[in-house]
């Protein structure tokens, strides 16, 4: 359906490009956008998960592990969704968290981070070292930021939904790493959602600005000296972009403007002040509007405010003292590894695996590390969580379906299954339920049928 741009819109669109790239501006904005979905890699590698589905895949070229997928794909129905193999996200969208250079061990912060995208990419990025805090100030939005965090298997994440400004009261000047995606006028996405046409008449380019400068204002001083923010946005506003980033680096001298790598042949600068970001036009790449911007704060720009909050590993080792035996017996039957610098923590029945950092108290987290799961009655139950951040060999009572096997349709849906003769010798109690080898959840196995125990606001409909 051919999109209908308000007159406005296209009016400083046409100043912005000139006349020939308008045009083809225009005529890829009647096109159709394109489909993505970016592959989990650590717990598949893009050549395995390519030879596994029957999907219709291409390869996203500025980006390892990402590819379109085709319209006829069922890709939000396959198994390996819900084993958290993959997430479904538009294709420049997948720019941001590749483009900010984090390192296992850093501590990173994604400070608008719903639905999640970005921060499963950043989790990936961190393979299990140091900690991401994602955060998003809407609660409705950072519940589901939290569910797929835990789908991924990302535990080394803590999920807050708090106004950057009490996130700076919390944790002072400690991020390594800090990606802004900033709410905008979202004109990149006018074609994927019509309905953001809409609130731009109402709400535009005039209104986001004053609020993605007061984001950014308080990410840069959470940044440690020698650190990094990505700025970024889906839109092609230079009042929500390159304006923003020249009054960012006017107010802050300490910060410095750095290429954004690897470049990609598609890639546009940006305009003045801010040469070195990024632009995505759609005539140009296959992908929507988005805009990147790199800034780094000099090593010798100050002293941190607050001392790091990473704790020792004497102090992590010490916070399982007060582990409950039942917990302890649960955790002999995962890899020896899987609790190793990790603090223990029990609030009320349930129980959690922290990352080693010291976590602020007046914060509003919604996840805290890996919730483990419940001790009641002196009986510990396994979290859904706890089951995505496993494969079928990391368990000792683990039952594997092939993706083809009509029990992991109806395990996902929450119903009863039975097993045949050649699988009945699971141990009786808590079972680890995958798909080729892939973890979906628990179960209870007792004589042959397996009670379900998948999440039940996770369920296939």
């Amino acid at each position: 359906m051919a999109v209908i741009l308000p007159e406005a819109f296209t009016d400083r669109m046409q100043r912005q490009l000139g006349q020939e790239e308008y045009e083809l501006f225009l005529q890829e904005f009647q096109k159709e956008g394109l489909r993505g979905l970016r592959i989990n890699t650590e717990k598949i590698s893009a050549a395995d998960f390519c030879a596994r589905v029957p999907f219709h895949l291409t390869r996203v070229p500025w980006t390892e592990n990402g590819f379109y997928y085709e319209d006829q794909d069922p890709v939000t129905k396959h198994p390996y969704y819900y084993a958290g193999l993959y997430y479904v996200q538009e294709p420049s969208a997948m720019l941001p968290a590749s483009r900010l250079p984090v390192s296992p061990g850093d501590l990173v912060l994604d400070l608008c981070a719903a639905p999640g995208g970005k921060a499963t990419e950043l989790a990936s990025r961190l393979k299990g070292k140091g900690m991401l805090v994602a955060n998003d100030v809407s609660a409705t939005r950072a519940k589901a930021l939290l569910k797929n965090l835990s789908v991924w298997g990302a535990a080394n994440c803590c999920v807050t939904g708090e106004t950057p400004e009490k996130l700076l009261q919390a944790f002072g000047c400690c991020f390594d790493r800090i990606l802004v995606d900033a709410p905008c006028s979202g004109e990149g996405m006018f074609r994927r959602d019509g309905s953001l046409i809409q609130s731009w008449q109402e709400r535009g380019p005039e209104e986001y600005a004053p609020l993605q400068k007061d984001i950014l204002d308080t990410a840069v001083q959470m940044l440690r000296p020698g650190g990094d923010i990505l700025y970024s946005t889906c839109t092609f506003s230079g009042e929500e972009d390159e304006q923003v980033i020249g009054w960012i680096l006017e107010k802050y001298p300490e910060l410095q403007m750095r290429e954004v790598i690897p470049w990609y042949e598609g890639f546009c600068p940006g305009a003045a002040p801010a040469e070195k970001s990024v632009r995505v036009w759609p005539q140009r790449m296959k992908g929507e509007g988005h805009y990147l911007a790199l800034l780094h704060k000099r090593a010798d720009s100050g002293i941190l405010k607050d001392s790091r909050i990473r704790l020792s590993g004497e102090e992590a080792a010490n916070s399982w003292k007060k582990a409950a035996p039942e917990v302890l017996d649960f955790l002999k039957r995962l890899p020896a590894d899987f609790c190793e610098g990790r603090q223990y923590l029990q609030k009320g029945e349930q129980i959690y695996l922290l990352p080693p950092y010291r976590l602020p108290g007046r914060l509003r987290f919604l996840g805290t590390g890996l919730f483990l799961g419940t001790l009641k009655k002196g009986r510990f139950e396994p979290s859904q969580p706890l089951a995505m951040t496993l494969r079928s060999c990391e368990f000792d009572g683990a039952v594997d379906f092939s993706s083809d096997d009509p029990r992991v349709i109806r395990y996902l849906k929450g119903e009863t299954i039975e097993l045949t003769e050649t699988d009945r010798e699971l141990p009786d109690g808590w079972v680890l339920v995958c798909v080729d080898g892939f973890a979906l959840g628990w179960g209870k196995h007792s004589r042959g049928t397996i009670k379900n125990k998948y999440c039940p606001g996770w369920r296939m409909q």
